[in-house]
């Protein structure tokens, strides 16, 4: 089980893990040891509830592809335990924002003061547009 918050918690079959090679500096090590780890999560068969997986599907994330999958891929780390859990903090991270629903805008109306000051301006700019005109004889 992957824990997200208190509350929530994702079961580990849903979520693909695989060990890589790390792109890069690495001397030799790199060519041997595949420490990277590459995290598949496939939103829409996930056990999160739907109007999770609907904030989540409207992120603009580059790591959500249109297929609604999420792809991590971390290898900031030498070890491949460091780099996994670097990869389930990344996704708890992308997840957690989807949890709480976004609050409603109360729609609200200038006050008088801000409509006599909009008003002032606008009769001070039209009083500066009327001395560009030709001058009169």
């Amino acid at each position: 089980m992957f824990k997200i918050n208190d509350h929530l918690s994702i079961p580990a079959g849903e979520i693909e893990i695989s060990a890589i090679r790390a792109q890069g500096a690495g001397g030799q090590n790199v060519n041997k040891v595949s420490s990277a780890i590459h995290l598949r999560f496939d939103i829409g068969a996930s056990s999160l509830p739907e109007a999770v997986k609907q904030r989540l599907l409207k992120q603009r994330d580059q790591r959500i592809t249109a297929d609604g999958v999420v792809i991590i891929k971390a290898q900031n780390h030498r070890t491949q335990e460091k780099n996994r859990s670097e990869a389930f903090a990344r996704l708890r991270d992308l997840i957690q924002p989807a949890l709480s629903a976004p609050r409603k805008r109360i729609a609200t109306k200038p006050g008088r003061a801000a409509k006599e000051k909009r008003l002032e301006e606008k009769k001070r700019r039209g009083s500066i547009k009327k001395l560009r005109g030709n001058p009169v004889d």
